[in-house]
């Protein structure tokens, strides 16, 4: 004990077992302790110095018990043990030291064992009772949640402190959105579910008609060339793949316990007149400056532990599957989104080889839409908030206003069918199988076209390699003028072959395409030129994902410790400097018909990472922050540790290949040659 302390006074010997007799009628005769002197009188009034321990003993009454015990010896006991108990209490802290040292030596191995017993509990302290609380809760903000939730089991005072919303806050801080450094996990931010309360629902559907169960595809007994024909005049089928085994193999085993299939259409309408105004979302900074505003937020423990159950479920590929009944032929591509701010349920678009596009309510499964025009298979769509485009083996774009289901404007242009594109405010950009791509300037719209792949164009992909420019490029153009996509005007046809030059392309646009021909080529669309060629894979390339600097994590990409450099010192310092120096690029990923998916530096154009585990082509990827996932002709889906290259999670269910599929935080969309669409859903539940 560094300080000296008052100790609280040892029991005191009772009276000299005096017997009183007492007024009533027995003959009871009890011990009386004599009456309290005056120096004890003003001890007891004289506050005391009491250490922790003693204090605790204070609080706990441990020397009322200890008077009990000497109480109930004979007096000469009482004596013996009371005048031990008091030369040790009036003795100094050395001669206490000294007292005990000849104790010890004197005490067999029973009574050693016995303070042995005494002094493991004695000699524990509660920091929580002795520290102030914002100390306590500065201690267990190192901790992480697991030995949070642990430390609340301790005691109710420990339940309050790890239960603390600013603790858990900083939980979510360091581990929602983004991948910990410390401990690797990374959680959904489950956005949608914060901001917006689910209040509308979607719109009430006319008189649903059941539809007929899926026309299956017909079979070749056959095996066909993995490369599709063009569609003649009666639209057969382009045999761009070879086709599945038939979906109703008995061999295949799929979990429908927990799915569920919606087969109702409807023509209801998705304009601002049907009530479905949605609420507007606010900005988002994660999910940290959502959570403020008190009608959506909940405790900061409750949402880690949601979001840990999401992040468990995708790791375990534990999930619920629900099926879309409406198509008639397969599925080729799809697109969701959780975030439109009208209507105020997500929505789905799907695509398919039944020349039809489809508009559902992802939540109920309603099929809201069925936009006809396109006269052959639909290969390629992509909507946002206005407009949905679309591109057809009818060799043309369609440009629709996806809420009313009204077409808006058809693009020709490609002398084959469209199989790719992807837009943005400026730009669209299209895939073809006359093996060229065709680049639309939105703000003029004119049009060129770039050649080089020897084959089909499957995928493309613009990027923003220096958004400044292009911003401060926007900025002074000022008045753009109407743009070909403005859903206000009326439809017709523009017809574009490229010869109006695409002009105010703004600087640092940029074009990824990949091929049946093998290869990637990253395209400098104000040069008009293939500025890389990314060679690897040795089949045909048949889908791409770039992940932006925002959507990686942010150790990845960064070049390795080099042999004989230290972590920490001038080498970790000089490596940190340098790589905040220098613009992290983007993340290249590619699937293709050689089984294989590969993750690409852009810079050098190699591939850094190939993962293996399909045991046919992969037709589709996706990813986000946290995963990878790939859709494949084996008919299976699988999630993969981008990071570690590992398979997580296979999904099976589909009957035959699936062609396309997206990403989501809790969820996977699936579209297949079987006709279905598959919602595989990693959340439990919605959130209470």
């Amino acid at each position: 004990m560094s300080a000296p302390c008052d100790t609280i006074p040892p029991a005191r010997l009772a009276a000299n077992n005096i017997p009183i007799k007492e007024s009533n009628n027995d003959d009871t005769f009890i011990s009386k302790s004599p009456s309290p002197t005056p120096k004890e009188e003003q001890e007891a009034a004289t506050p005391r110095k009491l250490c922790v321990r003693h204090q605790r003993m204070a609080d706990e009454g441990i020397n009322f018990k200890l008077q009990q015990s000497l109480d109930a010896l004979p007096l000469e006991e009482r004596e013996s043990v009371n005048a031990v108990w008091s030369n040790f209490s009036s003795s100094s802290h050395p001669r206490r030291a000294l007292i005990l040292q000849g104790l010890l030596t004197m005490c067999c191995f029973s009574q050693l064992s016995l303070l042995t017993e005494q002094l493991a509990h004695l000699i524990r302290i509660d920091p929580f009772v002795v520290l102030p609380r914002e100390i306590a809760l500065k201690i267990l903000g190192y901790l992480d949640a697991t030995s949070l939730c642990r430390a609340s089991q301790v005691t109710k005072r420990w339940k309050r402190l790890a239960d603390d919303n600013t603790l858990w806050r900083g939980i979510c801080e360091q581990h929602i959105g983004t991948k910990c450094h410390k401990c690797g996990w990374g959680l959904p931010v489950l956005e949608n579910k914060r901001v917006r309360p689910r209040i509308c629902k979607s719109p009430s559907p006319g008189p649903a008609s059941a539809l007929s169960p899926p026309t299956q595809p017909s079979i070749s007994e056959h095996s066909h060339s993995l490369k599709r024909a063009v569609d003649d005049a009666s639209d057969s089928r382009p045999a761009k793949r070879q086709r599945s085994e038939c979906p109703n193999d008995p061999s295949i085993s799929i979990d429908t316990s927990s799915s569920s299939s919606s087969s109702s259409s409807s023509t209801t309408l998705l304009t601002p007149d049907n009530g479905l105004s949605g609420a507007e979302r606010p900005s988002s900074q994660a999910v940290v400056q959502q959570a403020q505003a008190p009608s959506v937020t909940r405790p900061w423990k409750d949402v880690y532990s949601e979001r840990m159950t999401v992040e468990r479920n995708w790791r375990r590929g534990r999930c619920s599957v629900r099926t879309f009944k409406g198509h008639t032929d397969g599925v080729m591509c799809l697109q969701f989104s959780e975030t439109l701010s009208h209507p105020s349920f997500p929505v789905l678009i799907t695509g398919s080889y039944d020349r039809t596009v489809r508009v559902w309510n992802l939540e109920t499964g309603a099929e809201l839409h069925c936009l006809k025009g396109h006269t052959r298979a639909v290969r390629a769509l992509q909507f946002d908030e206005v407009k949905l485009i679309t591109g057809s083996m009818d060799c043309t774009i369609k440009v629709w206003d996806w809420r009313r289901g009204q077409c808006i404007r058809t693009l020709n242009g490609h002398t084959e069918g469209v199989v790719c594109l992807n837009f943005d405010d400026n730009v669209l950009a299209s895939g073809s199988v006359d093996s060229t791509i065709k680049v639309w300037n939105l703000r003029t719209g004119g049009a060129f076209t770039l050649r080089g792949h020897g084959d089909w164009v499957n995928a493309v992909q613009l990027w923003d390699s220096n958004p400044e420019a292009a911003r401060r490029a926007a900025a002074a153009e000022g008045n753009r003028g109407s743009s070909i996509f403005d859903v206000s005007g009326g439809g017709g046809s523009s017809p574009m072959h490229g010869q109006q030059q695409g002009q105010e392309i703004d600087p640092g646009k940029m074009l990824f395409s990949a091929s049946d021909d093998g290869t990637i080529k990253l395209w400098d669309l104000n040069l008009r030129t293939c500025v890389r060629v990314f060679t690897g894979h040795v089949g045909q390339v048949q889908s791409m994902r770039l992940l932006l600097p925002n959507e990686c994590d942010d150790g990845e990409g960064g070049g390795k410790v080099e042999d004989g450099e230290e972590e920490g010192g001038d080498g970790e310092r000089k490596r940190t400097a340098e790589k905040d120096a220098k613009p992290k690029m983007p993340v290249l990923i590619s699937g293709s018909l050689d089984n294989t998916i590969k993750l690409w530096d852009i810079e050098t154009g190699k591939a850094v990472r190939t993962y293996f585990g399909h045991i046919e082509g992969v037709w589709g990827v996706a990813s986000d922050k946290l995963r990878l996932v790939s859709a494949s002709h084996d008919r299976t889906i699988k999630v993969w540790s981008r990071e570690q290259g590992n398979c997580t999670a296979t999904l099976v269910g589909h009957q035959a290949a699936v062609s396309c599929l997206a990403l989501g935080e809790d969820k996977i969309v699936s579209g297949s040659d079987d006709c279905n669409v598959k919602v595989w859903s990693f959340n439990p539940g919605p959130s209470s």
